[in-house]
C-alpha cells in the first residue's frame, strides 16, 4: 500500500468527470489518498480538454508551470492523445496516460516510484470499456455513465475526433449492470454520456440506443435518466422511438440537439451531415409532446465561412426555438482539424455576434421560464452550491431550481413554488 497523495484536476465534458470518477476510485483502491489540496498532493493528475483553445491554453500553462515543481505530474484526457509532442516539450517530466488506457494509472506511478518506465507515454489504441471499474462519484447522488467512445462524425473543426477516434459502442449488458450497481449504492439520478449518444450501437451494424434506454428505465429503482448529448443526423432515424421513451416518467424531459450552426452552408462546410429541416422536426415533435421540455443546443459563433446572412440563421433560430440552454462557442482554431486552413474572421465580428446570440438568447429563456413564475411543481434536490443552506433541485424537465433551507433536504423530492425567475435557474421555496 502507498500513502502518496494525489490531486486530479478535471476539465470538460460529464465523460470527463466520470474518467476522474474512475480514476479516483481505482488509486484509492490501490492505497493512494485522492486530495483536493494540490500543494500537499504528491502527484498532479490533469485530466485535459481540447474543445476550446481558451480552455486549452490555460491547462497548457499549468503543465508547463508543472515541470519543476518536483511532483509526478501526469496528462490526460484528450490532450494526452492530440498534443503529445506539444507536452513533451512544455514539460519533458510529464507522463502522458491516453484516454484509452486510465486502468493503466496505479502501474504508472508505481513504474515512476521503481525508476522501472521505458517511456513517458501510457498509451494504446486498444479500445476498452469504462464501466464496472472501482470509482469515488463526485456527486453520491448522481451515476455518469458512459455508453461509448468516439463518434461516427467528421466535424471539420472537432479535435475531440483526433483524440478519440471512431465509435466504440460498449456492451449493452455492461452498461445495464453498472447503472444498476450505483442504483444500489443510492444514485436517483443516472446521465447517459458520450461524444454522440444517438449512434450507439451502430459499429455493431445497429441503433442500439431505443434498446438500451428501455432496459436502464426498466430497473426496478426510483429514479431519474438524463440523456446527453445527440447528433441530429444520428437521432432522426429513432426519433419516434425516442419520444415514446421520453414519456417513461423516468425520463428527464431534457433535450440535448447540438447543432453548431443554424445556416445549411455553415453545416455543409463544417462536414456536419445534417440539414437544418431535420432539426426543426425534431424539435417541432418533442415540444408538440412535451410542450415544457428543456431543448439545449451548442452553436459556434463565427466560424470562417459564417457571413452576416449566416449569423441571421442563427439569430432567427434561438427566436423561433427558443432554446432553455445555450452552449455558445466561439470558433477555435485547432492544429490537425480540416478548418485550420481557413482564415479566421476578425475578432470583432466574432465577438459581436457572439454578444447578439447571448442576448437573444437570454431574452428566449427567461420568457420560457414565465409559466412558472408563482406555479407548484415537483423538484429533486441532487446537489449543495457552495452558498450556505442553498440546494440545487430539478424538476421534470431539468431546470434548475434553487432552494434556502436549513434543514438538510439532499437526495428528497420536495414540492416547491416558484418565487423568482432568471434565464438560467429559477428559485423555489418549500411548500
Amino acid at each position: 500500500m502507498d500513502n502518496k497523495y494525489v490531486y486530479i484536476d478535471t476539465y470538460g465534458c460529464s465523460a470527463n468527470q466520470n474518467n476522474s470518477e474512475i480514476l479516483a476510485g481505482l488509486l484509492i483502491q490501490s492505497g493512494y489518498k485522492v486530495t483536493n489540496n494540490k500543494e500537499i498532493a504528491d502527484v498532479v493528475v490533469i485530466n485535459s480538454c481540447v474543445v476550446k483553445n481558451k480552455t486549452e491554453d490555460k491547462i497548457k500553462r499549468k503543465i508547463q508551470n508543472l515541470n519543476d515543481s518536483g511532483k509526478l505530474t501526469i496528462v490526460t484526457g484528450c490532450m494526452a492523445n492530440s498534443d503529445n509532442g506539444q507536452i513533451n516539450k512544455l514539460n519533458p517530466k510529464a507522463f502522458l496516460l491516453g484516454t484509452n488506457h486510465l486502468k493503466s494509472i496505479v502501474k504508472l506511478i508505481k513504474d515512476y516510484d521503481s525508476k522501472l518506465f521505458v517511456t513517458n507515454n501510457y498509451s494504446s489504441k486498444e479500445k476498452n470499456e469504462k464501466i464496472l471499474l472501482p470509482k469515488i462519484p463526485q456527486n453520491k447522488l448522481i451515476s455518469i455513465t458512459q455508453i461509448s467512445e468516439g463518434c461516427l462524425s467528421k466535424c471539420s473543426f472537432c479535435k475531440t475526433k483526433l483524440a478519440k477516434g471512431n465509435l466504440y459502442s460498449y456492451p449493452m449488458e455492461m452498461i445495464v449492470s453498472s447503472v444498476e450497481n450505483d442504483l444500489v449504492s443510492g444514485s436517483k439520478e443516472v446521465w447517459i454520456t458520450s461524444q454522440g449518444n444517438a449512434c450507439y450501437g451502430m459499429d455493431r451494424g445497429k441503433r442500439e440506443l431505443p434498446e438500451l434506454l428501455r432496459k436502464i428505465i426498466s430497473l426496478k429503482y426510483d429514479f431519474k435518466l438524463r440523456l446527453g448529448m445527440m447528433h441530429p443526423y444520428h437521432l432522426y432515424p429513432i426519433l419516434d422511438e425516442l419520444i415514446k421513451i421520453y414519456k417513461n416518467d423516468k425520463m428527464y424531459k431534457f433535450l440535448h440537439i447540438p447543432i453548431q450552426s443554424a445556416s445549411d452552408k455553415v453545416l455543409n462546410d463544417m462536414k456536419r451531415n445534417h440539414e437544418m429541416k431535420i432539426v426543426e422536426q425534431i424539435v417541432e415533435k418533442f415540444k408538440n409532446e412535451f410542450p415544457d421540455i428543456v431543448i439545449s443546443t451548442d452553436i459556434i459563433t463565427g466560424y470562417p465561412t459564417e457571413t452576416d446572412y449566416d449569423h441571421q440563421k442563427n439569430l432567427d433560430f434561438i427566436n423561433k426555438y427558443r432554446p432553455d440552454v445555450l452552449n455558445l462557442s466561439k470558433f477555435s482554431k485547432h492544429k490537425g482539424t480540416e478548418a485550420e486552413k481557413f482564415e479566421e474572421l476578425s475578432i470583432e465580428i466574432i465577438n459581436k455576434r457572439n454578444s447578439e446570440l447571448m442576448r437573444a438568447h437570454r431574452n428566449m429563456a427567461l420568457e420560457n421560464k414565465r409559466k412558472f413564475l408563482k406555479k407548484e411543481i415537483k423538484a429533486f434536490v441532487n446537489k449543495e452550491t457552495y452558498l450556505q443552506n442553498i440546494y440545487e433541485a430539478r424538476d421534470d424537465n431539468y431546470n434548475i431550481i434553487l432552494i434556502k433551507s436549513d434543514d438538510r433536504i439532499l437526495g428528497k423530492n420536495l414540492q416547491v413554488k416558484i418565487e423568482k425567475i432568471g434565464a438560467h435557474h429559477m428559485i423555489g421555496e418549500i411548500v
